[in-house]
């Protein structure tokens, strides 16, 4: 049986409270994007926004020092986030343009898929970067 020490869980919760701010702003974001464009594009502008968020929120408060450049960790952390953009947009707009109309969903159909896009790639992302963005450098 697998123990997780209490720095792992630590660790997670402030990756979820860190990447549960920068989804607040990745969600505001793609509704000023909206008055700009159309919804999928939206949704990708608002990621990218979300993103930087992340990075910036993950680098400051969550892992510790990789020992790695800002550049191959920014890299890892894209890599990680080019997979979990595509989740992302995959789930909103299945959500947005098939599932929700088949069910006859109308209350705010656009951000609530968003919404639960945004929150899909939680576990993988948090490991991704965790192993890959933020993984200590060898010596």
């Amino acid at each position: 049986m697998t123990t997780i020490s209490k720095g792992t869980i630590r660790e997670f919760t402030l990756f979820v409270l860190m990447s549960g701010f920068a989804a607040l702003i990745n969600v505001l974001a793609r509704i000023l994007f909206s008055k700009l464009t159309v919804y999928e594009w939206a949704v990708f502008l608002a990621y990218l926004v979300g993103m930087l968020t992340a990075y910036l929120l993950s680098r400051r408060f969550v892992f510790e020092t990789s020992g790695q450049s800002v550049k191959r960790e920014m890299t890892g952390f894209i890599f990680i986030n080019v997979i979990a953009v595509v989740q992302v947009w995959g789930v909103s707009v299945a959500l947005y343009n098939w599932l929700f109309p088949v069910i006859g969903w109308t209350f705010e159909p656009a951000l609530l898929a968003h919404i639960c896009g945004v929150i899909s790639p939680i576990f993988t992302s948090y490991y991704g970067h965790k192993y890959i963005s933020f993984r200590k450098r060898n010596k």
